[in-house]
C-alpha cells in the first residue's frame, strides 16, 4: 500500500504550490511563472518523492525543512514581486496549512486508517481542495487586493506563521514521529486546534485592515470630487465678475479709442486678455480639466510662485475623473512643497503632452533641499495633520485604471512626478 502514501505525497506537494500560487504575486506573467514553477520545483518535488520511497517518511519528514522548504523559499522569493513581511506571510501561510493537512491525515491513517494509507490519500485530495476552493471563493481576490494596497504590518504575521510552521515540523518529527509519542498527542492535538483559530484571527485582523484602506479610498475619491466641483463652481463666480467688469472695460476702450489714444487701447486689451488668462484659465479644451488648471493657477499665484503650463491636448473626450484626481494631487503636492520655500525658489511647471501610445503628464517643482527620493520609490508624506499622505497613492491607483503607472524622483533640487497612461485605455473609458 506504500503507492497510495506516495501518491498522498505526491499530491500533497503539488498542491502547495497550487495554494501559493493562488495567493502570492509574481512579477513575471503567469505564463512565465508557471514555466518557472514546472522547471524548477516539477524536480524537487520528484527528488523528495524519492527520497521518502528510498529513505522512509521518519528520515525525510525530519530533513524536509532543507530538502524542500528552504529550497522553494528562495524560488519564490526570486520569482515574487514581494520581497518582505507580505511574500514572507504569504509562503509561511501556504506552507503551514498543507504541514497542517498532512498532520491531520497522518493522524486519521494511523488511528482509523490501520496504517494502510488509503485514509490519508483520500482525506489529502479531500481537505486540499476544499483548501483551495475556500481560497478561490472568499480568499484571493481580498488578500491580493490587501498586499498590493497596504505595505506595512506584514512582519509580525509572518513571524507567526513561520513560528507555527516550525512548531508543527519540530512537534510531528522530533525526535521520532509523534504517533511514537503518545504522551504528547494531547498537546499536539492542541496545537492543531489552536492554528485554525490563530489564522481566524489574523485574517479578521486583515480584513478590518482591508475595510479601513476601502473607506479610506473613498473618502479619497470623494474628497477629490469635493476639489473639483468647487473648482468649477469658483470658475463660474470668476465669469461672472468678468461679465460685470466688462462693462466698465468697455467704458474705458470707449473713452481711449474716442480720444484717438489706439496705442493706449491696444495696451489696455494686452493686458486685459492676461488678465483673463489668469482668472478664466483657458489652458485646455477640457472643461473638467481646464477648472483643475485654472484653480490651482491662482492658488499658486497667491502664493507668489511661478507656475509654467505646457497643456498639448485637443477637444478629446478623457476619462476626467482619473485624470483630474491625478492633476489636482500633484499640483496640490507641488503647491505644499513650494510654500516652504522661499519665494524667490517657488517656480513649477506641468507638461501634457501624447508620446506614441502614451499620454504623459510631468509635474515638476522645485524642493527642499534635503529631500531625496529615488527613483522606483514611493515615498511617505511626513505631514503629521490627519488625513494627509495618500496624494501619491491615489494618483498611482488612477494611473493603474488607466493601464499605466507613475514614476517620482528628485534631481537638481527639483522633484519630479511622471505618469503614463495607455492612450487607448483613455479612449475606452
Amino acid at each position: 500500500m506504500a503507492v497510495f502514501r506516495d501518491l498522498s505525497l505526491l499530491w500533497s506537494l503539488s498542491h502547495i504550490l497550487v495554494i501559493f500560487m493562488l495567493l502570492y504575486r509574481s512579477r513575471y506573467s503567469r505564463r512565465k511563472t508557471f514555466f518557472l514553477t514546472g522547471i524548477t520545483m516539477g524536480p524537487l518535488i520528484l527528488l523528495n518523492l524519492a527520497g521518502v520511497m528510498i529513505f522512509g517518511t521518519e528520515l525525510m519528514g525530519k530533513a524536509f525543512i532543507g530538502t524542500c522548504t528552504l529550497p522553494s523559499l528562495l524560488f519564490f522569493w526570486f520569482v515574487s514581486s514581494d520581497k518582505k513581511g507580505r511574500f514572507f506571510f504569504t509562503f509561511c501561510l501556504a506552507d503551514t496549512v498543507a504541514l497542517w493537512i498532512i498532520a491531520v491525515t497522518n493522524l486519521l491513517d494511523f488511528y482509523l486508517g490501520g496504517k494502510q494509507y488509503i485514509l490519508m490519500l483520500i482525506g489529502r485530495i479531500v481537505l486540499f481542495l476544499l483548501v483551495e476552493w475556500v481560497a478561490v471563493r472568499y480568499l484571493r481576490k481580498p488578500y491580493l487586493e490587501l498586499q498590493k494596497w497596504v505595505p506595512e504590518g506584514w512582519g509580525i504575521f509572518g513571524s507567526m506563521t513561520a513560528l507555527y510552521y516550525v512548531l508543527l515540523a519540530v512537534f510531528a518529527n522530533y525526535p521520532v514521529v509523534v504517533t511514537s509519542r503518545p504522551g504528547e498527542m494531547p498537546a499536539f492535538l492542541l496545537v492543531l486546534l489552536l492554528m485554525p483559530m490563530t489564522y481566524a484571527t489574523i485574517f479578521t485582523a486583515m480584513y478590518r485592515q482591508l475595510q479601513l484602506y476601502r473607506k479610506q479610498q473613498s473618502e479619497r475619491v470623494l474628497q477629490e470630487q469635493k476639489h473639483s466641483l468647487e473648482a468649477q463652481l469658483e470658475n463660474q463666480q470668476v465669469i461672472r465678475k468678468l461679465k460685470h467688469d466688462m462693462k466698465g472695460h468697455a467704458v474705458t476702450l470707449s473713452g481711449l479709442l474716442s480720444t484717438g489714444r489706439t496705442e493706449e487701447s491696444l495696451e489696455y486689451l494686452k493686458k486685459l486678455v492676461a488678465e483673463m488668462d489668469v482668472l478664466w484659465g483657458q489652458y485646455c479644451a477640457n472643461p473638467y480639466l481646464n477648472a483643475v488648471f485654472s484653480y490651482y493657477a491662482r492658488k499658486f499665484q497667491e502664493l507668489g510662485a511661478e507656475l509654467r503650463l505646457d497643456i498639448r491636448i485637443g477637444e478629446e473626450e478623457l476619462p476626467y475623473m482619473e485624470l483630474c484626481q491625478i492633476l489636482s494631487n500633484g499640483l496640490d503636492n507641488a503647491w505644499t512643497a513650494l510654500r516652504e520655500l522661499k519665494p524667490g525658489e517657488r517656480e513649477a511647471s506641468v507638461q501634457m503632452k501624447y508620446s506614441r501610445d502614451y499620454l504623459v503628464i510631468r509635474i515638476r517643482n522645485r524642493c527642499r533641499e534635503e529631500l531625496r527620493v529615488e527613483k522606483g520609490v514611493l515615498p511617505s508624506t511626513d505631514k503629521k495633520d490627519a488625513g494627509h499622505g495618500f496624494g501619491l497613492l491615489t494618483m498611482q491607483e488612477a494611473a493603474a485604471r488607466l493601464g499605466g503607472d507613475l514614476l517620482c524622483y528628485t534631481e537638481n533640487g527639483s522633484f519630479v512626478l511622471d505618469v503614463m497612461v495607455r492612450a487607448r485605455a483613455l479612449h475606452m473609458s
